[in-house]
């Protein structure tokens, strides 16, 4: 085996030799023995190694293909959205002392972190309007996914039901995680809805997927009337400007925290949020920080729910999440913090005006028609009918520098998800009114 000097492991020759008569051995070569010779140093086809001048210069090429919101007019949702950050969140969270630690075990050197988390649950319990918080789940999919194992733990029932306007990829997750456990997942229409005694909870989307609101009151009458607990996943914006899930009744309420502080990032990382009743709190995943007290009467934070199985034992364990996403979840309590209330309203205000007035314009389009769901009420997100399929327009509007919405035509024919915020001045709105009008009469 030839001899390879490595810039980030430095290790001198004697260095080698220490560790390898430390593990009994007598060369490198002795410790690849058990793979066949044939297979130790296959040929690689790769091409020539570039200096890092030369990567970087390549790198660039490649990112410079990507049509990216802000560059771009971006009108995209379903899931992630652009929002406007302040620069104090990045400068925050690029401290050091954020961005090293991993998971806060030992409180004593992790108070910083802990309070920021702590922060966060606070901040999700206020806008939510629920009694308790976790210190945050991999993202809002897995988020509704974990709060469906929760309510088949908590009802001792394995019956799922959800609603047919709830993110299609969320749904994707749910049933990849509830299919080993032999947990049936049923999808219903919210008209003519039907519940049974052997359900264990109605998983809503509120805005749903289609970026309408759901009738939640009813929707709890529906399934307290059956004993089944009220799963609403829901955007932390639209409760910055709409009745929270909670104050319905909800039992329990998640969703995706990415809008909130976190650029849209080519998908991640993102965090979501899980929040429920206190008196369910015994079940819940991930992990709870709380705030106390030490013997001097000085505030501290620790790690007060630990319910995964490498903390408890396996049969008593309800999570098996591995990362808190704790850096990501300070970004967005930083977020909240820097806007404060009268600032998030206004966000959320600017979202819902300028996508009705969105809305407006392109409903008044020859060809094209605004289709509602759920209730019909809607936040910033919409279904636009377009004369053409989507895939053609959103091609069209590339060579206007305009990102335009989600094609969902296997949910609506023709249908187009738009998601318009506060970050899309009236003439990004104008410039997507006139590529579609120019386009839909192609």
């Amino acid at each position: 085996m030839a001899s390879f000097s490595h810039p980030y492991l430095p290790q001198t020759d004697g260095q080698r030799r220490e560790m390898l008569a430390a593990v009994g051995v007598s060369s490198e070569e002795e410790l690849f023995q058990d793979i066949p010779a044939p297979l130790r140093n296959p040929t690689l086809k790769l091409p020539p190694p570039l200096t890092e001048m030369e990567l970087v210069r390549e790198l660039r090429a490649l990112a410079e293909q990507n049509a990216v919101p802000g560059e771009y007019a971006c009108f995209l949702g379903g899931g992630a959205s652009r929002h406007f950050i302040p620069s104090v969140v990045g400068a925050l969270i690029s401290r050091g002392e954020f961005t090293t630690p991993y998971t806060p075990y030992q409180p004593e050197v992790s108070q910083g972190t802990l309070q920021a988390t702590y922060e966060f649950q606070s901040f999700i319990c206020q806008l939510t309007g629920m009694e308790v918080a976790n210190a945050g789940m991999y993202d809002g999919a897995s988020a509704l996914t974990e709060a469906a194992l929760m309510a088949c733990r908590a009802t001792n029932r394995y019956q799922v039901v959800v609603l047919d306007t709830v993110n299609p990829r969320y749904l994707d997750v749910v049933n990849t995680y509830t299919e080993p456990q032999r947990i049936r997942v049923r999808t219903a229409a919210s008209a003519g809805l039907t519940l049974t005694k052997g359900d264990a909870c109605l998983l809503v989307q509120s805005p749903n997927f289609f970026g309408s609101l759901e009738d939640l009151k009813r929707l709890r009458d529906a399934a307290t009337a059956q004993g089944a607990m009220l799963v609403v996943s829901t955007d932390l914006h639209a409760t910055g400007l709409f009745k929270p899930p909670g104050d319905y009744g909800a039992d329990i309420v998640v969703g995706e925290c990415q809008p909130t502080g976190v650029n849209a990032s080519f998908g991640g990382p993102y965090v979501g949020f899980f929040t429920c009743k206190e008196k369910f709190v015994r079940q819940m995943p991930g992990r709870i920080v709380g705030r106390t007290v030490d013997l001097q009467g000085r505030t501290g934070y620790v790690l007060t729910l630990q319910p995964r199985e490498q903390h408890i034992r396996r049969e008593r364990a309800t999570s098996n999440i591995c990362t808190s996403e704790a850096l990501v979840a300070t970004a967005v309590a930083m977020y909240l913090a820097v806007l404060g209330k009268h600032g998030f309203r206004q966000v959320a205000e600017l979202c819902y005006h300028k996508a009705h007035y969105a809305a407006s314009r392109l409903a008044a389009l020859p060809g094209f028609a605004v289709v509602p769901s759920g209730t019909g009420a809607f936040f910033n997100e919409f279904v636009l009918r377009c004369p053409v399929p989507p895939a053609r327009l959103n091609r069209l509007l590339l060579e206007h520098r305009i990102l335009g919405g989600l094609d969902i035509s296997a949910q609506v024919t023709d249908g187009m998800l738009l998601c318009v915020t506060e970050t899309n001045s009236r003439d990004e709105i104008e410039r997507l009114v006139r590529a579609l009008s120019a386009a839909g009469a192609r």
